[in-house]
């Protein structure tokens, strides 16, 4: 195939992590970057042998773009998608894929009137072990998924929050934990649960960050349509951050789990991914003595990658080969909605003290 043309949006820190996967990928060539700063855009593109540019719209056209990557802060995601599609490009956006569901129609109707593909960053449906429970689940391996729990206990300190100037207000971010790094734990479990959201109680709360507005810990019960419960707890507020786990319990009594991070948490531009991810429960009748086995293979694996760039890698490779066969990618912007009707529900149901009903 053609190589696909990509640029990138925004030059912060996660933009260092998108930059080096796209060169790495053979179907496509990293050829413009933008910021709102010309200094800035020239630093970071001088590194990728791109060109830079302040105006989205002006590199898009000049650069001949098929795809770009969003990068910015949250509440300007919008903004860059919709002229992206307004000149010809394919959108894939850093989590989560806006603040509000607005924003969210605003970008899906936009990217289906000009017939392009929109896609949110959500690496972590790409790592082995979650891939084998999904694969579980649609072989029927555990009935039909029945409870999930989704367990975050992560840290973030005050050098981290004054790091961007951005973070750790309402305005700017949007929201705490569950807006920046809750995210991939609520996609994998909607994507592992399969069905509609019905109700959700949530609760926020900020315990050990006084020099932010956001939360620093929530925690819900979902019901979904087919009767199917679910329970999150996130937290910013474990020092130095313990885990990241997702298990799904079937209607056959069998469980599928995921330790997706451990130890302290990944922190772009400070910080690495501290331990493999994991598959930690697996009592699916016949395969439980599989677990060993998948941990010393993914254990290999992780230590034979950067995982940081290579999961990224795989998610943009995915979506460039959906572009490429006008198919749609494994992380679509419906997908991305759903995670943003999550978060906005359970700070919904905090501000109104009851249960929150779908449709938001």
């Amino acid at each position: 195939m053609t190589k696909l043309r990509s640029a990138i949006i925004g030059c912060g820190k996660m933009a260092q992590v998108h930059a080096p996967a796209l060169m790495n990928i053979e179907e496509t060539e990293l050829v413009a970057v933008q910021s709102r700063s010309m200094e800035k855009a020239t630093a970071f593109a001088a590194n990728y042998q791109a060109q830079p540019y302040t105006d989205i719209a002006d590199m898009i056209r000049r650069e001949k773009v098929d795809i770009v990557v969003i990068c910015t802060p949250h509440p300007a995601h919008k903004a860059g998608a919709l002229t992206a599609f307004e000149n010809g490009a394919h959108v894939l956006v850093e989590k989560p894929l806006a603040i509000s569901l607005s924003d969210c129609d605003d970008m899906i109707r936009a990217a289906d009137a000009a017939g392009k593909k929109l896609g949110m960053i959500s690496q972590r449906r790409f790592i082995p072990a979650c891939l084998r429970i999904k694969q579980a689940i649609d072989a029927g391996k555990l009935g039909t998924p029945m409870l999930g729990f989704v367990v975050m206990y992560g840290w973030r300190d005050e050098t981290y929050y004054k790091s961007d100037p951005w973070r750790g207000s309402w305005e700017a971010e949007g929201g705490g934990v569950l807006v920046n790094q809750a995210p991939h734990q609520l996609d994998l479990l909607q994507w592992f649960m399969g069905s509609e959201f019905e109700e959700l109680y949530g609760v926020w709360s900020n315990i050990n960050h006084p020099y932010i507005e956001v939360d620093d810990t929530a925690v819900a019960i979902v019901r979904f349509k087919n009767g199917a419960v679910a329970n999150i707890m996130v937290s910013n507020a474990q020092k130095p951050g313990i885990y990241g786990k997702v298990h799904i319990h079937g209607s056959n009594g069998a469980t599928a789990g995921v330790q997706t991070d451990g130890g302290s948490m990944f922190l772009p531009g400070r910080s690495t991914i501290q331990e493999p991810p994991l598959n930690d429960l697996w009592t699916i009748p016949g395969e439980e003595a599989m677990l060993q086995q998948w941990q010393q293979e993914d254990t290999v694996l992780f230590n034979s990658v950067n995982p940081v760039e290579y999961f990224v890698r795989q998610q943009q490779r995915d979506f460039i080969l959906a572009v490429a066969a006008q198919r749609q990618p494994l992380v679509s912007g419906r997908d991305g909605r759903r995670t943003v009707e999550l978060f906005n529900a359970i700070y919904r149901s905090t501000q109104e003290r009851k249960p929150v009903k779908w449709p938001l």
